[in-house]
């Protein structure tokens, strides 16, 4: 059986940093956010995955929220440039604006006319930035 390796990724970090800074996601706070790269995953059809530390845990351990995203090199690094950050926007908006470990679910919040609505403002932010 295939072991699945973990990298701290700090390509993908500085990426999220811009994300949020550009989309004003100001509930996240980047110091508690990790962005993480696997390598061997098994999936067949997810690009990513947020993580968040649940409440329990932060209690038994005496800490803070904590989200981790993951992205899987194998399906990830195939990607355009749009579509990797597509899929960024779309793992920080499981991010509940608490940030306090829970985690909101695809349905109303994450969907796609969300993160492609998101990922409108995010180019043009950074057209605009670009043109001067």
């Amino acid at each position: 059986m295939p072991t699945i390796k973990f990298y701290r990724d700090e390509t993908i970090q500085r990426r999220l940093s811009e994300i949020v800074g550009i989309l004003d996601l100001g509930h996240v706070d980047l110091e508690r956010v990790v962005a993480v790269r696997s390598i061997g995953s098994q999936s067949r059809r997810t690009i990513a995955r947020c993580y968040a530390l649940p409440r329990i845990w932060q209690t038994a351990l005496e800490r803070k929220a904590v989200y981790l995203i993951e992205v899987i090199s194998e399906r990830f690094d195939k990607l355009s440039k749009e579509e990797r950050d597509k899929v960024l926007v779309h793992e920080l908006m499981h991010i509940p604006a608490s940030f306090g470990g829970g985690f909101r679910h695809h349905g109303n919040h994450v969907t796609e006319g969300n993160v492609e609505s998101l990922y409108r403002k995010l180019a043009f932010a950074e057209r605009e930035k670009k043109d001067y």
